[in-house]
C-alpha cells in the first residue's frame, strides 16, 4: 500500500459515510484506492452501503471493507451500533468518534505515516458536546500541529480564494483587518502555493480591496491606503508576486480566467460567493499554513439529507484529488 492518504469519515449521523461509499461504488475513487484508508466505523459504513442496495462485508484479516466489486481499507476507530446512531441526529457519542478520527489522522500525518488527510464533514455542536473546546476542524488541527496562524482556502479548477477573516460579523471586519493579519495571509498563501501548486514559478496573488472601487481614492473608505496597500507593498518587498488592492467587482473575472493563482479576500462572503457560483459542487476547503496536508469537503453534515443516498460526492472526490495533487507536487 505504501504511505496512505487518510479519509476521515466525519459525523456518523451525517452524509459523510454515504458519500464515501457512493464515491467508492461509483468508481470515482478507483485511481486512489491503493492509497486511501478511511478512519471511521465499519458498521456505519456497512449501513451506508445498504442505502445503495449493497451488502458490504468486513474482512478483518486485511482490514478492508468489501463493497460490491471494490475493497476499501478502513482503520476501525469506533464501534457504534446503528441503533445508537439515528440519521440526522446530534449526539455526543458521535462527537467523540469524530474527534478520534481527526486526531488519529492528524497524528499519522504529523509523524510521516500518512501523505495527507481528507476530512468528511463534522457537526460542530456534536464535537462540543463531546468536550472539544475548538470551534471546528481547523482550530483543532492548528493546535495539534503547534501552529498559531492558518489560512482557509476554498478552491476549484477555476478559482482559489484565501480569507483574511472567516466567520465574523461584517461590522467587525474592518477592525480585524490589520497590517499584520493581511501580510501573514499573503505570506502563508504564497508559501503554500509555492510548495504545493506552483513549484516551477512564483505564484501570482491578487489581493482584494475592502471597499467598493478600492475606496475610490478615499471617498468610500481608507483601509486600502492605510492597511491593505502597505501590506501588499511589504509582501512585494519580500519577493512575493502580490498585486492590489483590486476592486472585488472586477477582479474575479480575470482570476476565473487564469490571471491569478490565488485571490486573497478580506472577508468570508467576498470570496465564497464567487467561489460557490463556480464550484458549488466541486469546491474544496484547504487549510494552508499547517505542516501537514489537509483538504476537506466544502459542505456540512446535511442532516436533512442523511440516510437518503442522494447527497453528491463531488466535493469529496475533488478533495481527494486536491490532496493527491498537493502531495505529489510536494514530494516531486
Amino acid at each position: 500500500m505504501g504511505i496512505p492518504l487518510i479519509l476521515t469519515m466525519g459525523d456518523p449521523a451525517g452524509i459523510g459515510p454515504e458519500i464515501i461509499v457512493k464515491a467508492l461504488i461509483g468508481g470515482q475513487l478507483d485511481p486512489y484506492l491503493d492509497q486511501i484508508r478511511v478512519a471511521g466505523d465499519v458498521q456505519i459504513l456497512v449501513r451506508a452501503a445498504l442505502l445503495f442496495g449493497i451488502e458490504a462485508r468486513w474482512l478483518g484479516e486485511t482490514s478492508e471493507l468489501s463493497c460490491g466489486q471494490r475493497r476499501l481499507k478502513v482503520a476501525p476507530l469506533s464501534r457504534l451500533s446503528e441503533a445508537e446512531v439515528p440519521f440526522g441526529q446530534l449526539r455526543a457519542e458521535n462527537g467523540r468518534a469524530m474527534l478520534n478520527y481527526i486526531e488519529w489522522a492528524c497524528e499519522q500525518c504529523r509523524t510521516g505515516k500518512a501523505l495527507a488527510m481528507v476530512t468528511a464533514p463534522i457537526h460542530k455542536e456534536a464535537i462540543h458536546a463531546a468536550g472539544c473546546v475548538f470551534p471546528g476542524h481547523t482550530e483543532l488541527l492548528a493546535q495539534r500541529c503547534g501552529v498559531e496562524r492558518v489560512v482557509m482556502m476554498l478552491g476549484g479548477p477555476r478559482l482559489n480564494v484565501c480569507l483574511v477573516t472567516t466567520h465574523l460579523a461584517l461590522r467587525r471586519v474592518p477592525q480585524q483587518l490589520t497590517f499584520d493579519e493581511i501580510l501573514q495571509t499573503i505570506r502563508i498563501t504564497n508559501d503554500a502555493f509555492q510548495r504545493y501548486f506552483c513549484r516551477d514559478r512564483k505564484p501570482k496573488i491578487a489581493v482584494l480591496a475592502l471597499n467598493p472601487h478600492a475606496g475610490e481614492g478615499g471617498l468610500f473608505g481608507d483601509e486600502e491606503r492605510v492597511t491593505i496597500g502597505p501590506a501588499i507593498e511589504q509582501a512585494r518587498a519580500e519577493g512575493i508576486e502580490a498585486s492590489g488592492p483590486h476592486s472585488a467587482d472586477t477582479l474575479f473575472y480575470f482570476a476565473a480566467n487564469g490571471g491569478y493563482d490565488a485571490v486573497v479576500c478580506m472577508y468570508h462572503d467576498q470570496g465564497l460567493i464567487p467561489l460557490k457560483l463556480l464550484h458549488f459542487e466541486d469546491g474544496v476547503n484547504v487549510t494552508l499554513g499547517l505542516p501537514i496536508i489537509r483538504t476537506s469537503v466544502d459542505h456540512g453534515t446535511a442532516y436533512d439529507q442523511a440516510g437518503k443516498g442522494t447527497a453528491s460526492a463531488q466535493s469529496l472526490v475533488a478533495a481527494v484529488k486536491m490532496a493527491v495533487r498537493m502531495a505529489n507536487n510536494h514530494n516531486a
